[in-house]
């Protein structure tokens, strides 16, 4: 599977049920309401068919932005409910946009005890195994590669390898 695919896997059920019938009723209502217009009844069939698609298909799309947002807020660690609702109610988009923006990074997994956690701590918050190489001295996080902490000074050594 490619990378779309599994994001799009995570939205959920509702979110995709919803989105393929407000769609359908939207095409239902519009098209009712063209043909028993007696202006908007002079048009081709092919017409009223495509006037009445768009409005449908927008929402749908809408609906399932939406459940992204709120899968993925939760996935991340994040107050999914305050995003999905800016994505909803801030106008033009523009919230969807700001949580693409603003969203964290994803939770990683403990190797020892499979506790999520954020991406850049140093120890597991459960079981307190180390995720990344610290200083001896500081135990403050260094990088793969240093020779010297550049927080305290000490030596590192050659093997400061990551765990993670």
């Amino acid at each position: 599977m490619n990378r779309f695919s599994d994001e799009v896997r995570i939205i959920p059920v509702v979110a995709k049920i919803f989105a393929v019938l407000v769609p359908i009723c939207f095409f239902v209502l519009l098209f009712t309401v063209l043909s028993n217009d007696p202006k908007a009844g002079q048009w081709p069939v092919i017409g009223r068919v495509a006037f009445s698609i768009w409005p449908g298909l927008l929402f749908g799309v809408l609906i399932m932005f939406y459940g992204y947002v709120n899968a993925d807020a939760r996935r991340r660690g994040m107050r999914y409910v305050m995003w999905t609702l800016l994505a909803m109610f801030v106008p033009n988009g523009i919230g969807i946009i700001l949580y693409f923006i603003l969203r964290d990074p994803l939770l990683a997994q403990c190797p020892k005890c499979g506790a999520q956690g954020r991406v850049n701590f140093t120890f597991c918050p459960q079981c307190g195994a180390e995720l990344a190489s610290t200083c001896p001295s500081c135990k403050r996080p260094t990088e793969p590669g240093w020779k010297s902490c550049p927080y305290c000074r000490s030596a590192l050594g050659a093997g400061s390898p990551r765990t993670a």
